[in-house]
């Protein structure tokens, strides 16, 4: 494994959350049972919890999608704490020995992947749920499509919380939508 860069991946959901409108907080995600704002909710919590784990320094517990705890601030917060992630996962001590979020116990390198991951494809979330254009980064949908793995012949319930379970993806589609269906979303979804 290698580190990778999460600047890319980071600006996205920081350029999305500019465009969700104030009417959007209550409509759904491709995450069933997360609305937007719970799914807002979800990346403040996220960023902060993968930012302590590059720090080696994790804070108890681990992040929510809960629409009601959303921060009124979210709206600068949420690109700060994207450059925060950034800045503290580009340090080279991030990257070694092991570290933890949410309860979660992993080798740094794993660690940095699993928040890439996190970012990336909560950030796809928040785009298709708003309406609006999502842009992964080609390195980042490459790395996270290896680190997630091919989850195919995995019991639906493998990674509860997690992934959802795999959905099937054409292999002729393209790296981005085969890694949603490897994380449990139809690249196709759209809201109602």
């Amino acid at each position: 494994m290698q580190t990778v860069d999460l600047a890319p991946t980071a600006a996205e959901p920081a350029r999305i959350v500019a465009g969700v409108r104030a009417d959007q907080l209550g409509d759904p995600t491709p995450c069933t049972e997360t609305s937007v704002a719970g799914m807002l909710d979800h990346l403040v919590g996220l960023t902060t919890a993968f930012r302590m784990a590059a720090e080696k320094a994790p804070p108890p517990g681990g992040p929510s999608a809960v629409a009601s705890d959303l921060v009124e601030d979210w709206r600068s917060r949420l690109p700060a704490q994207l450059d925060e992630l950034v800045a503290a996962w580009r340090n080279p001590g991030a990257w070694e020995g092991m570290t933890e979020a949410g309860g979660v116990q992993l080798p740094a390198l794993a660690m940095g992947l699993v928040a890439l991951d996190e970012v990336l494809i909560h950030g796809w979330d928040l785009a298709v749920a708003t309406g609006q254009e999502y842009r992964p980064d080609a390195a980042a949908v490459a790395a996270c499509f290896d680190f997630v793995g091919d989850r195919s012949d995995e019991p639906a319930d493998a990674n509860p919380g997690l992934f959802g379970p795999v959905v099937h993806v054409p292999d002729e589609a393209p790296l981005f939508d085969r890694l949603l269906g490897r994380t449990g979303r139809d690249p196709g979804w759209a809201p109602a």
